[in-house]
């Protein structure tokens, strides 16, 4: 059994991400939603894909992070982009799919090939959606 470092809790009313709103507990997030111009809605507010593109990209960069500094591998910069697709199923549903974007500075391309594989391996979002969401990884040494 797991020991909860942290919990938050997030609430969401009116019509979802067609006008609704999201909050936190806490009052830090609360932001109203919009269905994107591409889905045929009026945009100018954020959607529950790039609230999670956002949670992904900064997780798995700092799991990046940690896996270098575990290995003692100094980094000279760093990103993550978090690329995540709302597909529409052959059945007529909706499904998830995401692309991670790892850009790696100050290591050879092996070096960088073996963080950003670590860090796919212990991100809690990763582990989160692995067999669940199809997830490419693209590492780019700067």
């Amino acid at each position: 059994m797991s020991t909860p470092l942290y919990s938050t809790t997030a609430t969401s009313t009116g019509e979802g991400r067609a006008g609704g709103r999201a909050r936190t507990d806490d009052g830090v997030l609360d932001l109203t939603l919009a269905v994107p111009t591409s889905m045929g809605g009026p945009g100018g507010a954020t959607n529950p894909e790039q609230l999670f593109a956002a949670g992904w990209s900064s997780c798995f960069h700092s799991a990046l992070k940690m896996v270098a500094a575990q290995r003692k591998v100094t980094l000279t910069g760093s990103t993550v982009e978090a690329q995540v697709t709302l597909d529409k199923t052959d059945e007529g549903g909706l499904a998830l799919a995401a692309a991670l974007r790892v850009t790696v500075g100050g290591v050879d391309e092996e070096t960088a090939q073996e963080l950003t594989a670590a860090a796919h391996a212990v991100c809690p979002y990763s582990l989160a959606t692995r067999g669940n969401v199809p997830v490419t990884l693209a590492t780019i040494v700067a």
